[in-house]
């Protein structure tokens, strides 16, 4: 056999073996395992909604967090992925917020059901206004599940940061309490999603909205707390 080859084949059996999950590269005649272990992305989707909201600071900003506090290796540069492309099987995490309207083609929408089977994970951020519209279109997504909201002993609000009362309040947007809500498939917590909380409004640069170092610190706490679960399993800590 040649030297190489064998060389190249037992690098790659190694890499995969202990990488949990990267993806090598490939460098001249060696593979090499990257500095991040994966990549999270932002959904882009139709119907008019500016699914581009807190774009600039506040995913990067989470990313940052995870990588210093829960020493995760999540490659800072977040991604942009449409609901209906393929690509979305590259990121085990998809964050998607707005304000307005949002609409799945039933071609995006079965995309998006067999990311979630497969093991994929969605946080929906109501930036104010998405409520009546994700609703209808998440159901359209998975016809059979109900969103329910969960309840606090549930493991996403017990990672490595506690939140013993559910999800923090970041924004005042009807003076109601912050309340988090799942599809569960199979047992599993496939759809996190925050109504009147605005956890992706929390995680933008403070000179954004002015909010307190308190209210970030908290609201960043909770991203990484997504991120943990979605990635890490469901009970690590």
């Amino acid at each position: 056999m040649n030297v190489s080859f064998f060389k190249k084949i037992t690098c790659l059996f190694l890499i995969l073996l202990f990488s949990k999950g990267r993806s090598a590269l490939k460098i001249g005649d060696y593979y090499t395992i990257p500095p991040y272990s994966f990549q999270i992305a932002v959904l882009k989707y139709n119907g008019g909604g500016d699914w581009y909201a807190n774009l600039e600071t506040s995913v990067p900003n989470l990313i940052k967090f995870c990588n210093d506090n829960i020493k995760t290796t999540i490659n800072p540069e977040q991604a942009i992925v449409d609901a209906g492309s393929v690509e979305i099987y590259n990121y085990p995490f998809v964050h998607m917020t707005g304000h307005g309207n949002v609409i799945f083609s039933n071609q995006e929408a079965e995309n998006l059901r067999n990311y979630l089977m497969a093991g994929g994970f969605l946080h929906v951020s109501d930036n104010y206004g998405m409520d009546k519209f994700i609703r209808v279109q998440l159901k359209k997504v998975f016809p059979e599940l109900d969103l329910v909201e969960l309840p606090f002993n549930h493991p996403v609000y017990h990672q490595k940061f506690e939140f013993a009362n559910g999800l923090p309040k970041v924004h005042e947007h009807e003076n109601a309490a912050p309340k988090g809500y799942g599809l569960i498939y199979k047992g599993r917590l496939v759809c996190f999603y925050d109504f009147e909380c605005d956890l992706g409004d929390g995680w933008e640069s403070p000179e954004i909205h002015k909010d307190s170092e308190e209210t970030r610190t908290k609201a960043l706490k909770m991203g990484a707390n997504l991120i943990s679960y979605a990635f890490m399993g469901f009970d690590k800590k």
